[in-house]
């Protein structure tokens, strides 16, 4: 029978000797292995080069914790600048923290740093990686879950999460990232909105997989449905969250504004761009030189081919120099039996030959 309510962990860290090993660290990276692993094959697919989407993330990742944070920071500053703040904790990014429109902005800058060095629209890019960045994101909230954080309202619904009262186990004194629940107490049941995310969010990359495969969508429209789907859910989901937040507008969550702004932006988008998909052949590693041709001083893009073909007319004009009007039936067809003559005696003497590069031009 299944539980009437879902436990939460009893702790979101593990110590190894010194090394703490935390589980929201663990969501965020195991996500970025799936969103690179996952965009790579689609960036092939479309005709990329294998190997391509890692030197993108290699730009990109770092730009996005950078801006999940700055924009963490930016919408929650009281808690570490304000009255009573701890602004040395604005570091601990390990500690839970990162939203998801500041990581999407900035992680777009540097994937364009990244395409822009290779020739490669940012377009492209984003549409092969948006199912991959929207399943990261499903794997980061289990983050959420181990924390204790980001959770609803109190609920009776069979399907609420128990949050459990931890503490240091040296001190006793309260921690809830750090902490250990002593027992499976709860102190109270709310709702498991980290779980709602993490469904919606699966919806939405199984439905960017199906209509791109059906539209065959292209000029970033695959990202734009991706981040409309993700903005609608997010918006619904957002109201229903009880953690502090900053509020506009009276007594509205700003994130709940942000992604309305965001989803009628994306919606658009997604309507109005309409084009074939780009090309890709930036991706592809350049040619490697022909040290041989240019020993020789011959154009490094000659291939064996073209090679293969001089050698062929040079025989062939060998072969006609050295018998110029040779009767392979000798005579045989002639009456008299006697091989003719040529008109012209001049014909006799050596044709000069032709250079083989002068019937191909200039490479």
């Amino acid at each position: 029978m299944l539980p009437a309510t879902i436990p939460s962990p009893p702790q979101g860290v593990w110590h190894v000797g010194p090394i703490p090993l935390r589980a929201y660290a663990l969501c965020i990276i195991a996500g970025i292995v799936l969103a690179v692993w996952l965009t790579d094959r689609r960036f092939v697919a479309r005709g990329g080069a294998p190997g391509f989407v890692v030197d993108v993330a290699v730009w990109a990742v770092p730009f996005g914790l950078l801006g999940g944070r700055l924009y963490h920071l930016a919408t929650d500053w009281r808690t570490y600048f304000g009255p009573g703040g701890d602004p040395i904790a604005a570091l601990y990014v390990w500690n839970g923290g990162l939203g998801i429109w500041g990581a999407i902005a900035l992680g777009a800058v540097g994937a364009w740093i990244a395409c822009r060095r290779r020739g490669v629209p940012l377009s492209a890019f984003a549409d092969a990686a948006a199912p991959g960045i929207v399943l990261a994101q499903a794997v980061g909230r289990l983050g959420n879950w181990f924390n204790q954080e980001l959770y609803g309202d109190p609920t009776s619904l069979p399907w609420g999460l128990e949050i459990y009262r931890r503490v240091d186990p040296v001190t006793g004194a309260p921690d809830n990232l750090g902490g250990v629940a002593l027992d499976r107490v709860p102190v109270e049941i709310v709702q498991p909105t980290f779980l709602y995310e993490i469904v919606w969010n699966i919806l939405v990359a199984i439905l960017v997989v199906v209509v791109d495969r059906k539209m065959q969508l292209a000029r970033g429209r695959a990202f734009a449905l991706y981040v409309a789907g993700y903005t609608a859910g997010r918006f619904v989901i957002e109201m229903m969250r009880s953690d502090p937040a900053t509020r506009v507008f009276g007594d509205v969550r700003i994130n709940v504004v942000v992604a309305g702004v965001v989803f009628v932006a994306a919606l658009v988008y997604f309507l109005v761009v309409r084009g074939p998909r780009e090309d890709l052949s930036g991706s592809m590693p350049g040619p490697e030189p022909d040290s041989s041709a240019g020993a020789s001083g011959t154009s490094g893009g000659v291939d064996a081919q073209d090679e293969t073909d001089d050698a062929t007319r040079a025989r062939e004009n060998r072969e006609q120099v050295a018998a110029p009007d040779r009767d392979t039936h000798h005579g045989a067809a002639d009456p008299s039996g006697v091989d003719a003559a040529p008109a012209d005696p001049t014909q006799e003497e050596d044709a000069p030959v032709e250079p083989p590069s002068a019937t191909r031009g200039s490479s």
